[in-house]
């Protein structure tokens, strides 16, 4: 047989890119089964976090900044552990991102906090002297859309059976529960932040924008 696949280069040919995608398969599709799968502790974002999310995206945050820590020293020294696919798992739609005007962001949630979020926002340059980027003011006149980001969650639980309301899982329940949830972790971030403005907001009720963002980065660890 293979003094026969000798004098027939094509299905020589053939017969090793059939092994070859053999090992292939049997080699890395189990391995990339198992780390696609969700990291321990990693959870679906809430939806405060969620309606974050949502302004960081609609705001092109990820135009300027990555969210994928290579495992390179340089980038561990600068950022913390590097990236696993494992952390993406409830990320739809992925924002690994590959130009860095800004830094990473991936484990911004472990070295920065609400305040800074604020003035960073609020005036980028009196947190890092020399940045380029613009003040994103509308952010604390913007109320967040929760109601768009609870129908995300839905829609994510229903359709790709996202672990909400499971045992140590953040909990949807109805619009109501939701809301109900959302209004107590953003207490937690308004506490910690410095605008009047923003406080009395939510004193009425309202959540904007920059509570939603600040909450969705600090998930990011």
């Amino acid at each position: 047989m293979f003094h026969w696949l000798e004098r027939n280069p094509f299905f020589f040919a053939v017969g090793v890119f059939l092994v070859i995608a053999y090992a292939g398969a049997v080699t890395i599709l189990p391995d990339f089964m198992e780390t696609a799968r969700p990291v321990v502790g990693t959870k679906p974002y809430t939806v405060l976090e969620l309606a974050g999310r949502q302004v960081y995206i609609k705001d092109s945050c990820n135009a300027c900044h990555s969210q994928l820590i290579r495992p390179f020293k340089s980038e561990t020294d600068r950022y913390g552990m590097y990236s696993l696919s494992g952390e993406y798992a409830y990320d739809r739609p992925f924002l690994w991102g590959s130009k860095r005007t800004g830094p990473d962001l991936m484990r911004v949630g472990n070295y920065r906090t609400s305040d800074w979020h604020e003035y960073h926002m609020l005036e980028p340059k009196s947190v890092v002297p020399g940045s380029i980027m613009p003040a994103y003011k509308h952010m604390f006149k913007n109320n967040a859309d929760i109601d768009t980001a609870y129908a995300e969650a839905l829609t994510v639980k229903k359709v790709f059976n996202a672990p909400y309301d499971q045992p140590n899982m953040p909990k949807l329940g109805t619009h109501e529960e939701a809301k109900k949830a959302v209004m107590e972790e953003a207490a937690l971030v308004v506490a910690d932040m410095k605008s009047q403005e923003v406080k009395e907001a939510f004193k009425r009720g309202e959540i904007k924008e920059i509570v939603a963002l600040i909450a969705y980065l600090n998930r990011l660890k």
